[in-house]
């Protein structure tokens, strides 16, 4: 039994898919700092989908939505089709992300809404009403 500090989460192992090198490491370090699997971090959409479409086991990705090989757009069909969950992180949001992602959060962001939007996830996906959105989070209904 825990009597103290924080409650089980569900969502542990990460894949973070950016292309631009000092987003992706920033965005690796805050991950890791706060105690998340960072399974892998890649800049492509195709090896996202390879690892998606395999045996890693992933439990939120986080997507950018212009990648150097095509889009993020690929990489949440690919994640919604296996059940996993899609944060975008872009600074261009697609018309249809609504029915692709959970969410979106804008370009830039900081360590404090990069993290508070994974928690939002995770209370949604638990049952539990979310709680305060973090700036430049943007919730949405259909995923």
């Amino acid at each position: 039994m825990r009597l103290f500090g924080r409650k089980k989460r569900q969502l542990t192992k990460l894949l973070v898919v950016e292309d631009e090198p000092l987003v992706a490491f920033d965005t690796e370090h805050v991950l890791t700092d706060a105690d998340y699997e960072v399974v892998a971090t890649v800049d492509r959409a195709s090896k996202a989908v390879t690892l998606i479409e395999g045996d890693t086991p992933i439990d939120l990705v986080l997507a950018d939505v212009r990648l150097a090989d095509g889009s993020g757009i690929d990489v949440a069909r690919a994640a919604r089709a296996r059940g996993i969950p899609v944060l975008f992180l872009t600074g261009t949001p697609p018309d249809e992300a609504d029915g692709l992602a959970e969410g979106i959060l804008m370009k830039p962001y900081g360590p404090r809404e990069l993290l508070g939007a994974i928690t939002v996830i995770e209370e949604r996906r638990t049952g539990k009403p979310p709680s305060r959105l973090p700036a430049g989070f943007r919730l949405f209904a259909g995923a």
